[in-house]
Parts: structure tokens; C-alpha cells; sequence
């Protein structure tokens, strides 16, 4: 079987739960109490978002980068 690696970005919110996000492809977010919760959860909708998905929905993922902000 034929396997694809596809960037997530974790993050966490204030009460302590991880938001998953799959850049790819639009509104492909899920959430988990642990960080393999989260990943578990965000693999399972990637799955759904890829038989969904017509082929122009997709992006391509560059990359993340800080800015720096006077405050």
C-alpha cells in the first residue's frame, strides 16, 4: 500500500486541549485530550477530507514562520 506524509500543525488552547490542523486541505481541524489523541483524530478526518476532496480543494503546504511584532 501506497503511503503519503501530509504537515500538521498542534497547537493548545487555554484548557489544556490540542487543536490539530491539516493545512492541505480547507477546515481539516480536529481536536484530543493528549497529543496521540489529537493525532489519532486529525489522521481519521485527513482520511475523510481525501476521499472528499476534488483535487483543485487541495494546497500546498510551505511552511511556518515567526514575525516579530513591537508590543
Amino acid at each position: 500500500m501506497k503511503r503519503k506524509h501530509y504537515p500538521i500543525i498542534i497547537e493548545q488552547d487555554i484548557d489544556g486541549v490540542f487543536i490539530v490542523t491539516c493545512p492541505v486541505f480547507k477546515g481539516c481541524r480536529r481536536y484530543g485530550f493528549t497529543i496521540d489523541e489529537a493525532i489519532e483524530h486529525i489522521t481519521e478526518a485527513i482520511g475523510a477530507c481525501m476521499e472528499d476532496s476534488e483535487v483543485e480543494e487541495y494546497t500546498q503546504f510551505v511552511g511556518i514562520r515567526d514575525v516579530e511584532i513591537a508590543v
